[in-house]
């Protein structure tokens, strides 16, 4: 899962591959902990990519990553998010996985600049909350929508 975070009207990115062996950027997340939930899990991962602390809104995207080729095949959830805390992501900051060493807030002509993935990631960070809620149901029942206080 990951997490769509805006502040000041810039998005926040993080490097997808470790050591910086490539420019992608995507936004923060990662994978899922057993016996935790996809709220939960977006935290800790947030933070531990970035020290920083997150309310976990409504699900807005599902994109598939694979290599029909090889072996890869990842399938992301992007929530809307918040920050719960300062947007002031410390320089000396490590992620314990080793993987993100670089954080980047950019703004929507800024994201045109960067190489990113999902290709629909400034889409989706420019629709509202709300209007997600209302357009793209997501296939989820009202249980699981039910923590998020909708």
């Amino acid at each position: 899962m990951r997490a769509i975070l805006k502040h000041d009207n810039r998005l926040l990115l993080v490097n997808a591959y470790a050591g910086g062996e490539h420019p992608l950027m995507c936004a923060p997340g990662g994978g899922v902990e057993r016996g935790s939930s996809l709220p939960d899990n977006l935290k800790r991962e947030v933070f531990e990519e970035t020290g920083l602390q997150i309310t976990v809104g409504t699900p807005c995207l599902v994109n598939e990553f694979h290599d029909p080729e090889g072996e890869f095949h990842q399938v992301d959830i992007y929530f809307h998010c918040t920050l719960a805390g300062s947007a002031k992501i410390d320089p000396d900051w490590r992620d314990i996985d080793a993987i993100v060493s670089k954080w980047q807030w950019v703004t929507e002509a800024e994201l045109k600049q960067v190489p990113h993935k999902p290709d629909t990631l400034g889409a989706v960070a420019g629709v509202s909350e709300t209007l997600c809620m209302r357009l793209s149901p997501c296939g989820f029942d009202g249980s699981f929508i039910e923590p998020f206080g909708v």
